[in-house]
This record gives C-alpha cells, sequence and structure tokens, in this order.
C-alpha cells in the first residue's frame, strides 16, 4: 500500500521498490501531501497524545511520523507487501521516532483478528484500489477506537476518464492492478458500521476526506 493499495498480483509490480523511492523523495522534499495534512490537522483538532494509531498502507510512513511528531504515543503500518520497508525506516530514523513505530505485512479486511484496535485508523488513497472496500472499512472501523479517517478520489466525470485509462494501460501491459471508484455513499455506510459518526467532510477536485469519531 502506498498512494494506493492493492491485494491483486499487480500490486508488487505497480508499487515496488522504486515507487518507495520516489515518495521518499519527494517527502524529504516537500513534507505531507495536502490531503494528508488534512487529515493530520482534522486528527490532531481530535486530540492525538498518547494515542495509538493504525494506518494502513501508510507507505512510507510520512503521516505516521507527523503525527508522533505531535504527540502520538506510538504507530502501527499495515502492508500487504514489503516494497516501502527499507525507505520507511530511514525516515523513521532520520526523524528520531522509529522506536515507536511497528510495521506489519498483513491484509486487515481478511485476517481482521490478528490485528488489535488502535485509538486513531488512517487509510490515505488506499480504498481507491482495494475492490472490496467494504470489507476493508468495515475492518477498519472495527479497529477504530476513536477515530476513522480515510480520503477517496471522488467520481467525477474527469477522475472517471483518467481511472478508466489508466487501467486500460495496466491491462494491455497484462497488469491485473485495477484502482476503483467507489460510490462515496457507500464508503460512508461501511464506515459508520460500527457506530462511528461523521464529523468531518472536505472535498477536492482529487481526494476527499472523511473523518469519523466514536462520539
Amino acid at each position: 500500500m502506498g498512494d494506493c493499495c492493492g491485494r491483486d498480483d499487480g500490486y508488487q509490480d505497480t508499487f515496488g521498490a522504486r515507487f518507495s523511492h520516489r515518495l521518499a523523495r519527494r517527502h524529504r522534499k516537500r513534507g505531507l501531501d495536502q490531503t494528508s495534512t488534512h487529515m493530520v490537522a482534522f486528527i490532531t483538532g481530535q486530540g492525538v497524545a498518547g494515542a495509538s494509531v493504525l494506518e494502513i498502507g501508510g507507505g512510507v510512513g510520512g503521516i505516521q511520523v507527523e503525527l508522533l511528531r505531535r504527540g502520538a504515543a506510538r504507530t502501527t503500518n499495515l502492508e500487504l507487501v514489503d516494497a516501502y520497508e527499507a525507505d520507511a525506516r530511514a525516515l523513521a530514523a532520520e526523524a528520531g521516532v522509529a522506536d515507536r513505530i511497528e510495521r506489519r505485512q498483513l491484509d486487515i479486511a481478511t485476517q481482521p483478528d490478528l490485528v488489535e484496535p488502535h485509538d486513531v485508523v488512517v487509510l490515505h488513497r488506499v480504498v481507491c484500489c482495494y475492490p472490496d472496500y467494504d470489507a476493508l472499512l468495515n475492518a477498519a472501523a472495527e479497529h477504530a477506537i476513536r477515530i476513522l479517517v480515510f480520503s477517496y478520489p471522488p467520481p467525477t466525470v474527469f477522475n472517471r476518464a483518467g481511472f478508466g485509462a489508466e487501467n486500460l494501460w495496466r491491462r494491455l501491459r497484462h497488469n491485473a492492478f485495477r484502482t476503483y471508484l467507489h460510490d462515496p455513499d457507500a464508503l460512508l455506510a461501511a464506515a459508520k458500521r460500527h457506530g462511528l459518526h461523521a464529523s468531518y467532510d472536505h472535498r477536492s477536485r482529487d481526494w476527499n476526506i472523511v473523518g469519523l469519531t466514536s462520539s
């Protein structure tokens, strides 16, 4: 997982070491992207001091590093493959927070019992690349004690054309990875299934953000 995630056979080819290096270089140069910045601000506004954070598909871990700097106690990162590990460890060490980050390789949608609940659960640019959004967000919500926040691309005409072109290109290259424009109402319904309430809604051309809390 990283800018997006997936569980099909094309994942390794799409989000491998070269992609990870590019993300790490960009983070060192520019810091968090705009969407990540909004997500961190929402979480911080709800209270992050002493919190445990679970990020599903955190890639090189920029969001986790920033939340640890702002007072989170510890973070856990879940990935489907190990392509990001070297860059993530390096960034965490540079920030002086490596001892508070645990990185694991598993799919929470299919192995939810192997992950403990956390105060905060984050999915940035992940839902768009997972075919079974319902299972993914259901598992995420089940593990969120206080806060769940996720981003997704709005199903605009522009995004439909762009995603369609990308998926066609991958199909022609025999790459099984696909991206998805899931229905926003269905995403929200899945996230609310375990008693969370929507309390934040940020919209932009490329990425929308939904934040949910337990109260």
